[in-house]
């Protein structure tokens, strides 16, 4: 199970997530904050970050480091879009946000953002076997991306962002606005989307997606929904001639009366016209009857593009020369490869999956994966008390690249794959520091479970799942064999488990098709 932090600094609005990712099921949402900085409206009319945007936007960001600080992430990843692409003093603001979040901030490219809007609806709303068009307007560019059968085939990126259209067409947003204006800015609209709907419509589209919050409004305007419910609406639809006709009531409207229709707030009824404006647009022009809403945007892209690239699991495992060391040590004596590197390949799955339980830091992971390689070297001493023995041997050899304590903590794994669990009264886990001790006592039932799961050595599992639900954990064995021994064997550590970690515990078996 993996953690990651996502903040997309928009032209608008700035907007944290805070999600896990782990095999087979969907997201889990941990942190989400959104807050609205309008970082580009001086940008906008001229070409520079205002002083006091700045500071509301890393207000904003200093908020939001504390939420993904304290939820111990592997990884953050923070993205810059339309306004600071613009802004010709980004650096300065740039080198204050990095400074707060503690990580660079990147601005990307429109056809980057493109790329992670499609990532992030299709991470929550796959759209396999169908032509899709997703249409993102943020607050400085539109972007819209054709998806076929789950894959971006073409995006384009337009400066037509709500915040930006409102900047230069809008010169009085609290009254109705005027019709010159109007007809200036859809004109202006028209010619940027010439290409982009030539492109597109050349075959019929299965749906349109809309993404961001002006598509929220106007989803939730159409369909009656208040603001404070507005995630009822992910997944909802509105007609083309619903958005039609609510844009054009908006336009004639104050900004006071804008911000009673339900679904727009006060904030977003200072930019709502122009961006609704953009949508309707592209939906008449492709003769869409509908246009439907997905609540993921830029930052859940981001969430599950770190969670594709294993961002952050790479000091979790094993580099080359430690796994070098390891592998040319457990084959000095006499280890059976394929089946030490089945058992590495389980603990690491094991403790990936159960991370949110135990709470060690990613690169304890690799003192595991070492001890699974070395575990059972001391069999080439003696087969009595052989645990022991291997963890004198390990103790005493030479493990380049790896620290003395780091080689202590694998030899104490080593001694307790099997027998008895740590304790005081042992004296080299009593030399141990109490962070290394407690290190030990958490990897101890993972290293036995790893051994458990090949205990016939034939690689018989080919994938565990451990699954925590708060209140238990159920290790789910992926297999299409018989795995009956691994089962009882993996059973037999369930008291060890409790033992340490206080929770229940149990092991399933699922047979693959070709079982």
């Amino acid at each position: 199970m993996s953690r990651y932090a996502a903040i997309d600094i928009g032209s608008n609005s700035i907007r944290l997530l805070v999600a896990e990712v782990e095999p087979g099921p969907p997201i889990r949402d941990l942190e989400s904050e959104r807050q609205v900085v309008r970082l580009g409206a001086s940008v906008f009319r001229g070409g520079k970050l205002g002083a006091v945007e700045m500071n509301a936007a890393c207000q904003a960001l200093a908020r939001m480091a504390e939420h993904f600080r304290r939820r111990e992430v592997l990884a953050v990843r923070a993205v810059g879009t339309a306004a600071l692409r613009d802004a010709s003093n980004k650096k300065v603001f740039l080198d204050r946000a990095g400074q707060i979040l503690g990580t660079r901030v990147e601005v990307i490219s429109g056809l980057e953002e493109a790329r992670l809007i499609h990532l992030g609806v299709q991470s929550r709303w796959s759209q396999t076997g169908k032509r899709v068009l997703m249409v993102d307007i943020g607050g400085g560019s539109a972007e819209l991306i054709l998806s076929e059968n789950g894959h971006l085939v073409e995006a384009f990126s337009k400066p037509l962002g709500a915040l930006r259209l409102t900047g230069l067409f809008m010169k009085d947003s609290t009254n109705p606005i005027d019709v010159r204006e109007l007809a200036r800015m859809a004109k202006y609209i028209e010619e940027r989307l010439i290409g982009p709907i030539a492109r597109i419509g050349q075959a019929p589209l299965d749906r349109m997606i809309a993404t961001s919050a002006t598509a929220s409004a106007a989803i939730c305007a159409a369909n009656g929904i208040r603001r404070s419910q507005r995630e009822m609406a992910d997944r909802m639809s509105a007609t083309s001639a619903q958005i039609r006709i609510l844009s054009e009531d908006l336009a004639t409207r104050s900004l006071a009366d804008r911000a009673k229709v339900t679904g727009i707030g006060p904030r977003r009824a200072e930019i709502i016209v122009a961006g609704i404006h953009v949508l309707s647009q592209i939906a008449d022009r492709l003769r869409m009857r509908h246009v439907y809403y997905s609540a993921a945007g830029v930052r859940d892209g981001i969430i599950a593009d770190l969670a594709a690239r294993r961002v952050g699991t790479e000091q979790a495992r094993l580099e080359t020369d430690q796994k070098q060391v390891v592998r040319s040590i457990s084959k000095r004596y006499g280890m059976n490869p394929a089946h030490v590197r089945k058992v590495s390949e389980l603990a690491a799955s094991l403790f990936d999956g159960l991370r949110s339980l135990h709470g060690l830091a990613p690169a304890q992971s690799r003192l595991l994966e070492a001890a699974a390689y070395l575990y059972n070297i001391g069999h080439f001493v003696n087969e009595a008390r052989h645990h022991r023995h291997s963890m004198y041997l390990v103790a005493n050899s030479d493990l380049p690249g790896f620290a003395a304590r780091e080689r202590l903590v694998v030899a104490n794994l080593c001694r307790y794959h099997r027998k008895s669990m740590p304790s005081l009264a042992h004296e080299p886990f009593e030399a141990l520091s109490p962070d290394d001790q407690r290190v030990v006592v958490l990897l101890t039932p993972l290293l036995r479970l790893a051994v458990a799961l090949d205990q016939s050595q034939e690689q018989r599992v080919v994938r565990v799942d451990p699954v925590w639900d708060g209140r238990a954990v159920e290790l789910r064995l992926s297999t299409d064999q018989d795995v009956d021994i691994e089962q009882w064997h993996a059973s037999q550590v369930a008291a060890q488990f409790r033992q340490v970690y206080g929770v229940g515990f149990t092991v399933k078996v699922r047979r693959t098709s070709s079982a």
